[in-house]
């Protein structure tokens, strides 16, 4: 069984904790999560009762991503392909690139990161988010499978994040894109990733990057969390999410970065400055445990000036899109997601 401990290891459980006055009330279950949290959360105690992380990755696979009800024909508005380009070392990275079969000439470039708590997953953890992406005419997405942890921990996955960025702006003609009209993004881990992404593109001179999406984003290592500059409840409020519990994500983030010190590329709230970077849009859940980083992370860009949309859906878990297909807030979700594509991403043609 994946080693879980008794108790969390950065985060104090207090039973007789009590919601914090600015986020608390978001936790509160809706009747739609209600009705299938015991169905969730038996399939996810499946994974983790598997042995160890290299096996939870491979009996999850990478499934392809079921698009929810009233979403587009993946396979009749999408195009799929798969490609490799060598990191920094050598290794062979696989990309996987999504587009409408109607795709404008020099459309953006939307460079994805995937979720899966930096250990596990592949492209289609985010699958339904890149194919909406993609039925976009002005916009190829491409999606990373960067090396994950155990065995690749942290700076590697960013490494490759970073190299898999540049091969796609000298490729750009290849790939069909503007290599100066980027828009970076992923959900969860890929969240941290884009949002660390940003961060090293401004501050290695590399341009185009025009807007970052963060969903659910995981943005700062809870050992060194500002926690008297800003709320820090939803660790432990939600510290049984079905989706992603405290304990279970301490797992992943221990795997990831074994021996933690404060470093803005895994923890981008404690960037030194956060000014001049993309527009972002934060979209986060309630009953997560990410949810008072999610909105840290936005209060914090706009200190800096930078314009950042921040949405929280009130009582749906982590990652609740791709787990809550029939909740009546996905919807509104794809909604704002393909609303701020729509706002970063031109063509040539468009």
């Amino acid at each position: 069984m994946i080693g879980l401990k008794d108790k969390p290891q950065f985060v104090d459980i207090d039973p007789d904790f009590k919601p914090l006055p600015k986020y608390g009330h978001l936790s509160e279950k809706t009747p739609e999560f209600l009705e299938v949290e015991d169905a969730i959360a038996t399939g996810y105690s499946q994974l983790w009762g598997l042995p160890d992380l290299l096996t939870f990755r491979r009996v999850a696979g990478d499934p392809e991503a079921v698009m929810p009800p009233g979403g587009p024909d993946r396979h009749r508005e999408v195009e799929t392909e798969l490609l490799h380009f060598p990191a920094r070392d050598g290794h062979l990275v696989e990309l996987k690139v999504y587009k409408s079969p109607n795709v404008a000439a020099e459309a953006t470039l939307m460079y994805r990161m995937h979720g899966g708590g930096y250990c596990v997953g592949s492209h289609e953890v985010d699958g339904a988010e890149n194919v909406y992406a993609a039925t976009n005419p002005n916009i190829v997405v491409v999606s990373i499978d960067y090396r994950m942890a155990p065995e690749n921990p942290f700076p590697k996955p960013v490494e490759d994040a970073y190299d898999g960025l540049l091969w796609c702006k000298d490729n750009a003609r290849t790939l069909g894109i503007n290599p100066e009209r980027i828009i970076v993004g992923g959900s969860s881990a890929g969240a941290n990733l884009a949002a660390v992404l940003s961060i090293m593109a401004r501050d290695n001179g590399v341009s185009g990057i025009v807007a970052q999406v963060l969903h659910f984003p995981a943005v700062c290592h809870p050992k060194f969390y500002p926690r008297d500059k800003y709320e820090f409840g939803s660790h432990i409020q939600n510290t049984e999410n079905c989706v992603l519990s405290t304990l279970r994500f301490e797992v992943f983030i221990n795997a990831y970065i074994p021996n933690p010190t404060p470093d803005h590329r895994h923890s981008p709230l404690l960037a030194p400055s956060l000014a001049g970077l993309p527009p972002a849009l934060i979209q986060s859940a309630g009953v997560d445990i990410f949810r008072d980083e999610s909105f840290a992370y936005g209060d914090a860009l706009k200190a800096a000036g930078v314009d950042a949309e921040v949405f929280c859906y009130g009582g749906v878990p982590h990652c609740f899109p791709a787990v809550i297909r029939t909740h009546p807030q996905t919807p509104v979700f794809y909604e704002r997601y393909n609303s701020f594509l729509k706002k970063y991403a031109t063509s040539s043609n468009h």
